[in-house]
């Protein structure tokens, strides 16, 4: 048999009677559905302070399982594997933990911690004495200490039953899904905006996916994985949307009509734009990014407070005071590090001085020269998606277009930089044509060019040319190549 004792994470236990009636219901269920994944002959019980959740089966594969997937529920802060006793005297409680603990205890240093329910005739103290000093005596190697052992045995004794833990477990913490109001995520792949999901999730709020796709179809493919492995971990109990929205003619507008210095928090207003309409069409009241202070020129005070002037909608950053470390250090305790290690990090637009202090006035008169149609034709065009559906459009399998370092002498390079960024470091090939044609040109340029010749295209890393290498190959174009130098 296996037994779980899940305990309440402490936010919940200080809740008013009828919340916290209301969050612990929420989470049996949640248990219940996750459990029965598992076992269906599952039974969860509700002790109000505590659930325990017990399974007839003796199979240790059912037994990881099971605690996996407790390990991934919101609302539990901790849960124990227990072995259940009925006993009469301290001698049981202390033969049953010598049977079930003297391997992890010896040689070892140990101490006994013993909570305890109901009407008996010995004290929590005398359990803790008994049982501690009969493993002491008994087990080879084994040595009682009372600050700071190697091992703590814990008993937990309520009425004739004691359950002696065999396995601690952390919990995710957090509050149930969902007993907080949905939001809608800005994902864009990378280390932040995958941990603010999860710190969300981990509030209670079902979190549903937003992406602007910036940069092709290779691009969407990525994030709707990382977006579904959230998911699929954490919030799993629950269905939830995944929403493209194409805001590459977003962007070909702001480098085609707003200041150099001005674009990023421009780019960044506009999605915001875009995101509350989503959310409004969604009936969901909150916004979601991953933004840091100070972490790039965009996510200053004065550009945030600027930003966040074009919406009423109300935006969370859950890591707003991270450093990236810490943002690359959780990424890699819930699994989504080296999802986002591979992710194109490409925001759109590249400042050669990007402002650190936008004004509110300027950046109005500078989207004075922007066509607002065009932003409400890309969110009308949206995709909404159940992010179940991912799994299936996942197992396709994205190629990566051919790359090369050395040029034939016939080549034609394809320069998709930034006019700026051409204008700062020029391409220089002895012996090669070089054709500049920026990268959001391309869809309705790129056709233009002779046909009947190879062409490569060329940007500073290599990662923008790769992407769109592949939507030129979608989009029937299979002589296309990368340059990487």
């Amino acid at each position: 048999m296996i037994k779980f004792i899940v305990k309440l994470h402490p936010e919940i236990a200080i809740k008013s009677k009828s919340v916290r009636k209301r969050f612990t219901k929420v989470l049996e269920n949640n248990i219940k559905i996750m459990m029965r994944r598992i076992d269906e002959q599952v039974k969860v019980r509700n002790n109000w302070d505590n659930l325990t959740v017990e399974s007839l089966s003796g199979d240790d594969a059912v037994r990881l399982e099971m605690a996996d997937a407790l390990g991934r529920i919101p609302g539990i802060v901790l849960f124990n594997e227990v072995t259940e006793v009925e006993f009469t005297t301290l001698d049981d409680i202390y033969q049953q933990a010598q049977l079930l603990l003297a391997d992890q205890i010896a040689g070892k240093t140990f101490c006994v911690r013993c909570k305890r329910q109901g009407q008996h005739d010995f004290t929590s103290t005398d359990v803790e004495r008994y049982v501690g000093g009969g493993l002491n005596q008994h087990v080879e190697g084994a040595r009682v200490k009372l600050s700071r052992p190697e091992v703590t045995v814990k008993i937990e004794i309520k009425d004739q039953r004691a359950y002696i833990v065999t396995h601690a477990h952390k919990g995710m913490g957090g509050f149930p899904l969902p007993t907080q109001e949905d939001v809608l995520s800005l994902m864009s792949g990378g280390f932040d905006s995958g941990v603010a999901s999860y710190q969300m999730i981990r509030k209670g709020a079902r979190t549903h996916f937003l992406f602007f796709n910036l940069g092709g179809a290779a691009h969407e493919i990525g994030v709707k994985q990382a977006s579904h492995y959230i998911w699929s971990r954490f919030s799993s109990t629950h269905k939830v949307k995944f929403i493209t929205v194409d805001f590459e003619p977003v962007v070909a507008e702001i480098l085609e009509n707003i200041e150099d210095s001005q674009m990023g928090v421009v780019l960044k207003r506009m999605m915001m734009r875009a995101g509350s309409q989503v959310a409004e069409k969604l009936g969901i009241q909150a916004l979601v990014t991953g933004e840091s202070i100070g972490q790039v020129s965009s996510q200053t005070l004065a550009n945030l407070s600027v930003i966040d002037r074009v919406t009423d909608t109300l935006i969370l950053r859950p890591l707003i005071q991270h450093d990236k470390q810490e943002i690359i250090d959780i990424a890699r305790a819930i699994g989504t590090a080296e999802m986002a290690e591979a992710m194109p990090e490409y925001c759109g637009v590249i400042s050669r001085k990007p402002t650190v202090k936008a004004k509110l006035d300027v950046i109005e008169k500078q989207e004075q020269n922007f066509d607002f149609e065009i932003l409400d034709t890309v969110v009308a065009n949206a995709t909404i998606m159940d992010v179940r559906d991912i799994e299936t459009q996942a197992k396709e399998e994205v190629k990566e277009a051919e790359s090369v370092s050395q040029l034939p002498s016939d080549a034609v390079v394809v320069d998709i930089r930034s006019p700026e960024e051409e204008d700062a470091n020029p391409l220089e090939l002895d012996g090669i044509e070089v054709v500049h044609l920026p990268f959001f040109r391309l869809a309705t340029k790129f056709g233009d060019l002779p046909q009947d010749k190879e062409y490569y295209l060329y940007c500073a890393k290599g990662v923008m040319s790769q992407l769109q290498a592949l939507i030129l190959h979608e989009n029937g174009f299979k002589t296309v190549k990368v340059y990487r130098p």
